[in-house]
């Protein structure tokens, strides 16, 4: 059994990155937009923008109160869209349920929309065109590259389709010829459809969702899922008791996480490459 260090992986790519940074002839500019003060959005904003700081892209939270209309943070948006040496832009999500989230992602500029969520990113990866791809489904299709074991007689699971991790890394493996079965509330499923997998990958923000019964000895385990419970942040993996079946398995928190920061800043790397202005 091993247990994937997400940090070290992320370590190694900071350590490239930073390098690359240097090179470049202006100091690039990353910026995440946060509404109200929810924890576990703040949390995330301030660890992206800190390992950013790391390898020399300047970075800053804009954090807009409660209350802010769907107008105010698209114009702050346009704003960024034209300010010298910007290198990305993120909204930071879940977004309080009275804007409008697509408005609001779409009003990012297609060559600055780092987390690849505006319609015509999104719309141009599920082509196999995109300039980027979703930081959390690359960062789970390189650690299983990484684990390096042939997933092409495998049966893999998905766990959740939404847009930042299911949809996506489902697309990806499938494009790699894999069989997938992806699982969602939507769809009837049983227990023995998740034993049978030998890779479950599951997003879904629910703690505690994949128990030690769901899983077949010898799986893979990767936990891209995070929720809140009792001040901490849990994953979807019951990690305890599943450690001792799987063959494989990332940490929540430490896992998944940290390899999304660093592909994310590859993102932002390679915007600012082909934006340098």
């Amino acid at each position: 059994m091993v247990i994937i260090d997400g940090k070290k992986i992320r370590d190694n790519f900071l350590i490239e990155i930073k390098s690359q940074v240097k090179e470049l002839k202006y100091v690039p500019l990353l910026c995440d937009i946060t509404v109200g003060q929810d924890k576990l959005s703040n949390l995330y904003a301030k660890l992206k923008l800190k390992f950013a700081e790391q390898v020399g892209i300047k970075s800053k939270i804009i954090n807009f109160r409660e209350g802010v209309t769907t107008e105010e943070l698209i114009l702050k948006i346009e704003e960024l869209n034209k300010k010298p040496n910007m290198a990305g832009i993120i909204v930071q999500l879940p977004l309080p349920g009275y804007i409008d989230k697509e408005k609001v992602l779409n009003s990012i500029s297609r060559e600055l929309d780092v987390d690849c969520l505006c319609k015509e990113n999104s719309e141009a990866f599920y082509k196999g065109q995109g300039d980027f791809i979703f930081p959390t489904a690359k960062a789970c299709i390189f650690i299983l590259d990484e684990i390096g074991i042939d997933l092409t007689k495998k049966k893999i699971v998905v766990m959740g389709n939404g847009k930042l991790v299911g949809r996506p890394v489902t697309y990806l493996l499938e494009k790699r010829g894999y069989f997938v079965e992806n699982i969602t509330k939507e769809n009837t499923y049983t227990q023995a459809d998740i034993k049978s997998a030998d890779v479950i990958i599951s997003a879904t923000g629910q703690a505690n969702l994949i128990t030690k019964d769901k899983v077949k000895e010898g799986a893979i385990i990767i936990d891209a899922g995070t929720s809140e419970e009792n001040g901490s942040i849990k994953g979807d993996v019951d990690f305890d008791n599943v450690l001792g079946l799987a063959s494989f398995i990332t940490p929540s928190p430490g896992g998944v996480g940290p390899v999304t920061v660093a592909m994310l800043l590859l993102n932002v790397l390679q915007s600012a490459k082909k934006n340098g202005r």
